[in-house]
């Protein structure tokens, strides 16, 4: 089957591969891209000096910059915008791949990188991980691991719809956490039903990819919960050049539980709350949307008192119905004899 191209949006057709796990590196069109933001694009109002150091950075995004051209900016908040942008440029440059900029980044060598740029790298790199995946339920799966989701657990579903089109299109009404989604053309507005990824369907995703319109039911033995699994795995391998084997479960069944990673702060809360043998509450119980049971194929990259002992992990929605994934949590605190 031929591959599919997909995420435009991530920029990843602009980064040049290197060869093996080298990942992806940062080429002057993808810096250029950056430009286009509305954060740096310059506004009506904007001062001759902020337009000239647009259109120069536009051509030659490697330009050097100083502090000098900056403070000539008449609106501080855009010398700022570029100030921040700067700084996260030369990470990029001096890193060599995006990957060793996003590692210097989780492991707190790099500064404070505003979570936007972070999220992008996060799609760029996983648009890389999957290049050649054909099973669409990973894609949308992986959305998980750069944009937030909104939770819907009525009716016994387990339901994740993109935040943003949700906030963006939806109106409450009986369809509980989804709510429908209004979409407004040149037309007057009419309302649709998102669209719920199964077996049968899956193959719509593709066309619609960039819209991140559609919905996994995330619920033990469900296709996006196992293929969640999968991606796992992927990032895994991508970043530590670990195999590791992933597979959801229902419950944690371990009377020498020995570590276990959070995949997002309120699973990290309530994962320590029950390794400390307290008992959760049916609130903190039912935020709980997914365990999952990591086993490190090479047992001698870990420390000893978790060598063939499985890692736990779990995500859980937070108290407003989100979830928001924080992936490095996967690179940082695998427990690992030495940094990978």
């Amino acid at each position: 089957m031929t591959e599919r191209k997909t995420w435009h949006s991530s920029g990843a057709y602009l980064l040049d591969r290197l060869p093996g796990r080298g990942g992806l590196k940062v080429t002057p069109d993808y810096l250029a891209a950056f430009m286009a933001r509305p954060e740096l694009a310059p506004v009506e109002g904007s001062c001759a000096a902020e337009i000239a150091l647009h259109a120069a950075l536009a051509e030659d995004p490697l330009k050097a910059v100083s502090e000098a051209d900056l403070a000539a900016l008449a609106d501080p908040d855009a010398a700022e915008n570029y100030r921040i942008f700067l700084s996260f440029r030369d990470l990029l440059v001096s890193s060599g791949s995006l990957e060793k900029a996003y590692m210097a980044i989780v492991r707190g060598k790099a500064g404070n990188v505003p979570p936007l740029f972070v999220e992008q790298m996060v799609h760029a790199i996983m648009t890389g991980i999957l290049h050649g995946q054909i099973d669409p339920m990973r894609w949308r799966a992986a959305e998980i691991f750069f944009r937030p989701q909104n939770v819907s657990t009525g009716e016994g579903q387990l339901m994740l719809a993109d935040e943003e089109v949700v906030d963006q299109h939806a109106e409450t009404g009986g369809m509980g956490g989804l709510g429908q989604l209004v979409l407004e053309a040149a037309t007057p507005l009419k309302q649709v039903q998102l669209d719920v990824l199964d077996e049968d369907n899956k193959q719509l995703y593709w066309p619609r990819s960039e819209r991140f319109d559609t919905v996994i039911d995330f619920r033990f033995t469900q296709p996006a919960n196992d293929a969640f699994a999968r991606v796992v795995e992927h990032w895994i391998n991508h970043f530590l050049g670990l195999s590791v084997r992933v597979q959801p479960v229902q419950r944690i069944d371990d009377e020498s539980w020995t570590w276990h990673i959070g995949l997002d702060a309120e699973a990290t809360r309530l994962l320590n709350k029950l390794y400390d043998g307290n008992s959760l509450s049916l609130d903190e119980e039912t935020s709980i949307i997914g365990l999952f049971r990591m086993e490190v194929l090479d047992r001698n990259a870990v420390i000893d008192r978790v060598r063939g002992k499985p890692i736990w992990l779990a995500l859980a929605r937070n108290s407003a119905g989100k979830l928001m994934v924080k992936p490095q949590n996967l690179i940082v605190n695998m427990p690992l004899r030495q940094e990978a």
